[in-house]
């Protein structure tokens, strides 16, 4: 092969194993281009997801934020299911209606629909005399798209409003509760506020048992809700209330009150305190009707409180019906002097004691009986602790803060420990139904249920005796003032002297009867206060016997047949009182 031959071989050789060693060069940069690509086609879309997920996350998280947050007010409107949402209604123990719902309508304006404010305002006040003209101009000027302007009008407003014409006005149904007693029963009752929620009283009691909270989720409905009934005789109810505001008129007195209580169920047959207020119209009453002294009012019961030391002497079985007392002279104890208000200046029997109310005779039981023992009693009865009931308005006792020996001499008359008049009556009940305490309750409640909760604090014996004392004063003592015909009517009177400025001051008494009937066989425990009641000479000096037990005689004359409690006449009772 010739050298040129040669050369050309060469070449042809030299030039395949040049194209040999350049094609994969070529294939490995194709394939990273694609790898390359591929990776931020990955990127990008797990971006994407990342993106997706990030922002659903966010959503999620919002939701479970708003869902956990408490409600803001954004608005002063509430939802139609709201403002429609009904309240059982309240009767009193026989069904007779206390309180109920009715419909309603509220005014209500648009502000960036009104044209002409001032036009608006006009017209308003032709039906509306009172309307509230600074008020309404700020609130139809602002830059709200809804403002109240009246809530619960009358239908005849309603019509009137709309033959007016305005525009940006209209109105939303509501319900109103309404109590067709008024003030008969304001105070046990209650009332609500103008949304429909309950304020004061069993309304309060009744929203605190869950109807509030059902409410406030939307579960109520227009739908009527099974009625309340409480243990109240309206009619019962209605005498105490006429009795106790007529009572305030009569001794020109500050406040008054009174109850009616079952003595073998603890039932509140009626319960009245005056001043008062019509549940209507609260606002109208003032704060002074608004008090509930019955169960919101502590005092010091005076005389009352020496039916429960007798009872407590009896029951430590340290005396006797028999046993006789010392009141011949004055006590001096710690710088003061106790004395007797009528003092017989010789020795007593425990009868006389309770009949001539005797201070010095009650302060050698309750130091017999001594300190703590005496503390112990009174706790038992509830006279030192908060009284549990239903009614909201419950006040707590006051009780020195360390007992010495002359706190318990004074507190056996009445002075130096303040409860509520209602507590004090619930006591009572303990000292003639056999001894057994029963917290009240303004709910039905029957024997056997009464039976089930009721709790020994005294000897049958002790009671047995209080009922004679009881009766004995109401025949030969401060109780003849009470006494009505055929009814057997006996308590205890309470005169005390009010504490004004850290003094006890002799013009400015606090009075109170505490009673039971029928006394042979007692069924109801009744109790009458009056505070500063004043005698026809205007000094503030008169008497319980004057004042609250007269009130008692009022209340059990005119109730006792609607309990159904019958009248006896005659030495044994056998004799029976014939009209023809």
């Amino acid at each position: 092969m010739s050298f040129l031959s040669r050369v050309m071989v060469l070449k042809s050789r030299a030039h395949f194993s040049a194209g040999g060693r350049t094609r994969p060069s070529h294939n490995s940069a194709f394939e990273g281009t694609r790898k390359r690509k591929s990776a931020q086609a990955k990127n990008r879309v797990g971006l994407l997801i990342l993106g997706f997920a990030v922002f659903y996350c966010v959503i999620g998280g919002r939701l479970v934020q708003y869902g956990m947050a408490h409600p803001e007010v954004t608005s002063s409107i509430l939802p139609p299911d709201r403002l429609l949402a009904s309240r059982p209604d309240i009767v009193d123990r026989n069904g007779a209606v206390l309180a109920t719902d009715i419909r309603t309508v509220s005014l209500f304006a648009e502000p960036h629909k009104i044209v002409d404010t001032d036009e608006v305002i006009e017209k308003l006040a032709t039906v509306l005399p009172d309307l509230d003209v600074k008020t309404t101009y700020s609130r139809l000027k602002s830059n709200s798209h809804f403002q109240w302007l009246r809530r619960q009008l009358t239908p005849k407003q309603q019509s009137q409003i709309l033959a007016l014409g305005i525009p940006g006005i209209g109105f939303r149904p509501e319900k109103r509760r309404f109590y067709p007693g008024g003030s008969t029963a304001a105070h046990i009752v209650g009332y609500v506020n103008i949304d429909n929620r309950g304020v004061a009283g069993m309304e309060r009691y009744i929203d605190t048992q869950g109807l509030a909270d059902l409410a406030s989720v939307g579960m109520t409905s227009d739908q009527p809700l099974e009625p309340v009934k409480l243990s109240i005789d309206l009619r019962v109810q209605s005498i105490v209330h006429d009795v106790v505001v007529e009572s305030l008129k009569k001794y020109q007195s500050i406040a008054g009150g009174a109850v009616v209580i079952d003595v073998h169920t603890g039932e509140i047959l009626g319960m009245a305190s005056a001043p008062d207020f019509d549940p209507n119209d609260p606002a109208a009453g003032g704060e002074q009707g608004w008090m509930n002294r019955m169960s919101n009012g502590t005092f010091e019961m005076g005389s009352t409180f020496k039916s429960f030391t007798i009872a407590m002497g009896l029951d430590s079985g340290k005396m006797s019906l028999q046993s006789t007392f010392d009141a011949r002279f004055p006590i001096k104890l710690g710088g003061f002097t106790i004395k007797d208000f009528h003092g017989k200046g010789r020795i007593l029997s425990v009868p006389e004691i309770f009949q001539y109310s005797s201070n010095i005779g009650t302060a050698k039981i309750a130091d017999m009986v001594g300190i703590e023992n005496h503390k112990e009693f009174l706790t038992r009865l509830g006279l030192l602790s908060r009284m549990k009931t239903e009614l909201p308005e419950v006040a707590m006792p006051s009780q020195p803060r360390e007992w010495k020996k002359i706190n318990s001499v004074t507190i056996s008359f009445g002075h130096g420990v303040s409860t509520t008049p209602l507590q004090t009556a619930v006591a009572g009940v303990s000292l003639v139904n056999g001894g057994k305490y029963l917290p009240p309750t303004f709910l039905p409640r029957s024997r056997a249920q009464a039976d089930e909760m009721a709790v020994q604090v005294l000897k049958p014996t002790t009671s047995k005796d209080m009922r004679f004392l009881f009766d004995w004063n109401g025949i030969n003592g401060s109780g003849r003032n009470a006494r009505v015909a055929g009814f057997d009517v006996g308590g205890k009177t309470g005169t005390a002297d009010k504490v004004v400025n850290g003094r006890y001051a002799h013009d400015k008494n606090f009075n109170a009867f505490l009673a039971a009937f029928p006394m042979d066989n007692p069924q109801y425990v009744v109790l009458s206060f009056s505070d500063e009641p004043k005698t026809d000479k205007g000094n503030g000096a008169a008497l319980a016997a004057m004042s609250a037990a007269p009130m008692v005689k009022e209340i059990i004359s005119r109730s006792a047949p609607i309990l159904g409690v019958k009248p006896k006449f005659g030495n044994d009772g056998s004799a029976l009182l014939v009209s023809y």
